[in-house]
């Protein structure tokens, strides 16, 4: 199907069908819940002390606007489909979730003197639910819309604006309890995990990797938040990590691949400290889930790796004639190489996008310093964990040297590399783009 094409009939019936079943769904727990003896609840001891703002009904008011026109918004058939797919997934968990573990607010809602605002907190009181609380609606609603209005070229700061007050106003117009709106962003991030659009363009991989980052934050403040009122309030450093993810999501989304290493490679001691828990991670996984430990030589006098210990570095045999390539973003060289090799600092983020041309004309000096390699040099390409970046860049050094169809790269890299991961996607950009 051209992804291309998107008719109105089409963008009509998805709505129809969506509105449909957030109807049923909706009301039939908000039903089913009011019959029920005892309807729990659950608040944070601090949620006491968020402010009642009453103009914020407005922002609140126009999830269901935004609910019934943005698959108009839709520029192609294949953002329209992927939308039309999270919707229904949030819906039915949503639903599933209020039916069994049915939740109501239990705030008591002040009185508001301005006429025009009463009367629509009268509408609300008509037509929303006391229950229906966890996961919010209209929290994954929102990280939903803001998926299509990010496209925008224009006005894409003011709905981001709109979207941001509309998610705050679940708590401030007393609709929502804090585990409402943090189990509604779980519930939206797991949509576009198991949802996500362009799955086999390996330019988008890094939104999709993003979206675990975030989806491990959110779990993560609703942990720190939980242990706090449980246990005691040193819970409260969990914070720390749930901003660091946040954090790394977002450079994923921005391909910032130089969040943590400068252009020498170093890692300043104020980043080490701030993402400590991270960079402990990735160590923690270099240390022991590396397989390739020793230097795999896919040309004559060219090396791929993973990052090297002091041990492996002794057993390669540096010398000044020795060109390092560290595609690695996330940990530090080694000081040994650095001082007796010539070092190169060109990170890519994990499985993430690149600039094709950017990495083409590295691809080009790579294989021209291998033509000018003295007898006693040699070339080493490698990431952190050696299986797919360096096998990525080795794949292009092949083929660019060899002058190889980049099929047939592919198929030595694996007949040498025995734990290379290629994943479909790449090979399809790699087929496609070089």
């Amino acid at each position: 199907m051209d992804a291309t094409k998107i008719t109105l009939k089409k963008k009509i019936t998805v709505t129809i069908i969506c509105s449909i079943l957030f109807s049923l769904v909706y009301n039939f727990n908000a039903w089913y819940t009011s019959t029920l003896d005892n309807v729990p609840s659950f608040v944070f001891s601090f949620e006491k002390y968020i402010p009642f703002i009453p103009w914020t009904i407005i922002p609140y008011l126009t999830s269901g606007f935004f609910f019934v026109t943005v698959f108009f918004f839709c520029k192609n058939n294949d953002q329209l489909i992927t939308l039309f797919k999270r919707l229904l997934f949030i819906i039915i968990v949503a639903g599933i979730f209020y039916f069994l573990f049915p939740l109501k607010f239990s705030l008591l809602k002040p009185d508001t003197n301005n006429a025009l605002l009463q009367l629509l907190f009268q509408f609300i009181k008509n037509v929303d639910s006391p229950y229906n609380q966890a996961p919010s609606l209209h929290i994954a609603f929102a990280f939903i819309f803001w998926t299509v209005f990010r496209n925008f070229k224009k006005r894409r700061n003011l709905f981001a604006i709109w979207l941001g007050f509309l998610g705050l106003s679940t708590l401030t117009t007393y609709q929502h309890h804090l585990i409402d709106v943090l189990t509604g962003a779980i519930l939206a991030h797991i949509s576009f995990i198991i949802f996500p659009r362009n799955q086999n363009n390996f330019q988008s991989r890094n939104f999709h990797i993003a979206n675990y980052y975030f989806l491990g934050g959110w779990i993560v403040i609703i942990i720190s938040l939980l242990l706090n009122e449980s246990y005691n309030s040193y819970y409260i450093i969990l914070l720390w990590p749930s901003l660091i993810l946040f954090l790394i999501g977002y450079h994923y989304q921005k391909n910032n691949v130089r969040f943590l290493k400068n252009t020498y490679g170093n890692i300043s001691f104020y980043k080490k400290v701030f993402y400590f828990p991270y960079l402990a991670t990735y160590w923690f996984f270099w240390m022991f889930f590396r397989k390739n430990k020793k230097t795999i030589e896919i040309l004559p006098k060219i090396f791929i790796s993973s990052k090297l210990d002091k041990l492996e570095i002794q057993n390669f045999n540096l010398n000044q004639n020795t060109l390092v390539y560290d595609f690695s973003a996330e940990l530090e060289e080694n000081s040994i190489i650095k001082e007796n090799s010539q070092y190169f600092s060109v990170p890519i983020l994990d499985v993430g996008t690149f600039e094709i041309v950017d990495i083409k004309k590295i691809v080009l000096e790579i294989s021209e310093n291998y033509k000018q390699l003295p007898s006693d040099g040699k070339i080493l390409i490698h990431c952190t964990m050696g299986f797919s970046r360096s096998t990525f860049i080795g794949i292009l050094v092949m083929q660019n040297i060899l002058s190889l169809p980049i099929e047939e790269a592919i198929i030595r890299i694996k007949n040498t590399h025995k734990n290379a991961v290629i994943h479909s996607y790449l090979q399809v950009f790699l087929k496609n783009n070089i």
